[in-house]
């Protein structure tokens, strides 16, 4: 077995759909707009890619961080200890090249309880709520890199800063908007419009469904209501954040 960057990218997304049943063009924008090899760890045995993970720089209060993204074990090396043994070598990969934690949003409490016994601890909430459509309020696309200027004017203190791959890998499938009060990142399900995240005021979300044309919507934003992500300090002193918002779930 041995745990390394990986060579070629075929058996990762192989591995990545095997896991998380996403289709072949949802995988390849990932690949195609955030995917470092640099960015990412994987168990091999015999030539067989049996787990990998991979991650997004970010930055809270000086600190570089980093945010695990599907961390998978292939079936046929589960209940191995793999996943537990590529964490550890992510985490001293990471420490040795200067990062000061990492972050990760487990899907379900059964992965929170597993994650917690590798040393990561509750420290991110937001808040998570429904809506229907109301009187439009003004708004206007705008491109990403307008986008990334403003979420430092409306990120919270306690926010991580995420740019470079963490839009590059959203804009390949969510919009952005602002208004007079508000930014939002945004993608259509149907007659449904997913929030990836709201930040400003909250009150604008039945406006922004009558202006986009969508009688519904679901938004996430700062806020104290939902669990978050989990953060591991790899090092003394280190600050944990208290707001992870660019979560790509």
């Amino acid at each position: 077995m041995e745990i390394d960057y990986p060579e070629r990218t075929e058996p990762l997304k192989k591995l990545w759909q095997l896991a998380f049943g996403d289709s072949d063009a949802f995988v390849d924008k990932f690949f195609a707009g955030a995917y470092s090899p640099r960015r990412c760890r994987c168990v091999t045995e015999n030539g067989r890619i049996a787990a990998a993970l991979y991650w997004f720089d970010g930055e809270f209060a000086g600190q570089r961080l980093a945010y695990l993204y599907a961390i998978a074990t292939h079936p046929d090396f589960r209940n191995r200890g793999l996943c537990r043994e590529l964490m550890a070598d992510t985490m001293e990969c990471l420490t040795a090249r200067g990062y000061a934690g990492a972050l990760l949003m487990p899907r379900n409490e059964a992965l929170r309880n597993m994650y917690a016994h590798m040393g990561f601890r509750d420290c991110c909430t937001v808040s998570e709520f429904a809506c229907e459509a109301g009187k439009a309020v003004s708004l206007r696309e705008i491109p990403t890199a307008e986008y990334a200027r403003l979420r430092r004017k409306y990120l919270p203190a306690e926010g991580v800063l995420q740019e470079g791959e963490n839009l590059a890998y959203l804009e390949s499938y969510a919009r952005f908007f602002v208004g007079a009060d508000f930014l939002l990142a945004a993608e259509g399900e149907g007659e449904c419009l997913v929030g990836t995240e709201l930040l400003g005021s909250v009150a604008a979300a039945p406006g922004i469904l009558g202006a986009l044309g969508y009688p519904r919507g679901r938004f996430r934003t700062p806020g104290k209501d939902v669990p978050g992500a989990m953060f591991r300090p790899l090092g003394s002193s280190v600050q944990a954040p208290g707001y992870l918002g660019l979560v790509f779930d």
